[in-house]
């Protein structure tokens, strides 16, 4: 019963994130809004780690799984994307390398700006 009720929680979550998909204009993801309104609800308090913890770990765990429609998909429409298989590799791998820097980069900020205010010790 604690997993039903974890993962009601997040996916109310979700369902408000829809909601403001529906009602806002910008071109957001509604998984976008339920990341930030689930980030501010853990934040604030409204909602306490404990209450979803389980059920996030167990969705982490599982997320590997959720890539096999999209790998099926590729696969099956091959065809169409032999031919800027190149492209498509150019812009993968720029992308990841961009995403890794601007990781690596924000990480180590956060890092020094911690050092600065006492956080960790040395």
């Amino acid at each position: 019963m604690k997993y039903m009720k974890q993962f009601c929680i997040i996916m109310g979550i979700s369902f408000f994130g829809e909601l403001l998909k529906f009602i806002l204009p910008f071109p957001i993801p509604a998984s976008i809004y339920g990341l930030i309104l689930m980030f501010g609800a853990l934040l604030s308090g409204v909602i306490p780690l404990k209450e979803v913890e389980s059920a996030a770990d167990f969705l982490v765990a599982i997320m590997p799984m959720m890539f096999i429609p999209a790998g099926v998909g590729l696969m099956a429409e091959w065809d169409s994307l032999s031919g800027i298989w190149l492209q498509l590799l150019l812009i993968i791998v720029i992308s990841t390398v961009a995403v890794m820097a601007v990781t690596g980069r924000i990480t180590q900020w956060l890092i020094r700006h911690d050092r600065k205010k006492g956080g960790m010790e040395k």
